[in-house]
């Protein structure tokens, strides 16, 4: 029946993480023991003070529509952590409150790309940013990387991807699917090549801030000649592990936020209300809060890039934020292993969860073919036993 659905949606790739972590769901349900290391959501529940907060909101009834664009209080908040975590002014006229941080970069396309725009990729990126851009006409650009440049692009592949149709550019740091980060040094050179193209904006998803293992974080917007065309997207979804709450939020120059209001009005008014009130608490506490997650993520790394450095055939680099490893298989490519040809990353992801009772993602979906996405947002106890089976598995 598909014929009698919109070429956009027929056309619309399916989520590759949300697909394997519903096919791992589908097989624990058969009795399979699946360990799923497919999604990004941290294993820690939200925060009491938190919690007490979302409480006392629906004491306080808040239970009407919000405004579009959140409560003042909770844009004041962001504001407040703007300035406090990147050193960034913004004013609430440049803040917009989404359902989700996906929700803010869908609105982010609407409002700024026309048909045949493009908009520069690096690849890896997080698997939505291609279709989000194609659903708004615009022309996903990707620059590759791989495990040998930190999977970072470079002043030069960025000078070189740039067109006259060149619109956007799109990242994110600490980077969702490979953990890299991005210094100071390497977004300064960016911006220098960005200086020479001063229609271009950028989008900087920052969901991932707060699990930052490398020290000191920047967001480009800090950088000089960079606040005025740089949107920053962030969210409370992985730091403070409220990713069903849904609240994600942008920074932005102030007309790109009035037309991101403007759009959300049509299609989901304001976001949850109880939801915003328990975000104004979390978005002005101090980041120590999150320093024993973190440090558990932190350890957990290790362990992991420990692990993987002991199968024969994988290669990664260490990641330095975000719970990811992005380990690249392409040794594997074209050998038979347990009578199953493996052509590409697909075939391995697919191989290791029938083989290893280990879900994967395969690195296809976030633009680079040679690698996996392995989630380390689980216990110490289930990584040892799933790299254990993977191993098995790739010997």
């Amino acid at each position: 029946m598909n014929h009698l659905l919109s070429d956009r949606v027929n056309q619309m790739a399916t989520s590759q993480t949300l697909a394997m972590a519903a096919l791992a769901r589908e097989l624990k349900a058969q009795g399979k023991d699946v360990i799923s290391l497919s999604l990004g959501e941290p294993d820690f529940n939200t925060p009491d003070f938190i919690k007490e907060a979302a409480k006392k909101a629906i004491d306080e009834n808040y239970s009407t529509y919000s405004p579009v664009d959140g409560y003042v209080e909770l844009k004041e908040a962001i504001c407040r952590k703007f300035k406090r975590d990147n050193d960034l002014d913004y004013k609430p006229a440049n803040i917009v409150v989404s359902t989700g941080a996906k929700q803010s970069l869908y609105n982010i396309a609407q409002v700024m790309l026309n048909e045949g725009d493009e908009v520069i990729l690096p690849a890896p990126y997080w698997v939505s940013y291609f279709e989000i851009v194609k659903m708004a006409g615009g022309i996903p650009v990707e620059v590759p990387t791989s495990v040998e440049s930190d999977f970072k692009i470079t002043p030069e592949q960025l000078e070189k991807a740039i067109t006259p149709k060149t619109k956007m550019v799109w990242y994110s740091s600490p980077c969702n699917p490979s953990g890299s980060v991005y210094t100071r040094e390497e977004l300064t050179a960016l911006s220098k090549v960005l200086e020479k193209h001063p229609n271009i904006f950028v989008v900087s998803d920052e969901i991932y801030e707060h699990i930052n293992f490398a020290g000191n974080f920047c967001s480009i917007a800090s950088i000089p000649g960079m606040f005025e065309r740089t949107i920053t997207v962030n969210g409370v979804a992985k730091a403070f592990a409220m990713t069903g709450w849904r609240i994600g939020y942008i920074g932005a120059p102030e007309f790109i936020a009035k037309a991101c209001t403007k759009m959300q009005g049509q299609v989901t008014s304001g976001a949850n209300s109880i939801a915003q009130r328990a975000t104004i608490t979390a978005v002005d506490a101090d980041p120590s809060v999150l320093n024993d997650m973190v440090n558990a993520f932190k350890n957990r790394r290790d362990l992991v890039i420990g692990l993987i450095k002991e199968i024969p055939g994988l290669k990664v680099n260490v990641p330095d934020g975000a719970f990811y490893a992005f380990p690249d298989v392409s040794s594997f490519f074209g050998k038979t292993l347990r009578g199953k040809l493996i052509n590409n990353a697909d075939d391995l992801a697919m191989y290791l969860l029938a083989e290893a009772n280990v879900a994967a993602v395969t690195g296809d979906a976030f633009g680079n073919p040679n690698c996996i996405r392995l989630s380390y947002a689980t216990s110490e106890d289930q990584l040892k036993k799933a790299f254990a089976q993977i191993k098995e598995a790739l010997a």
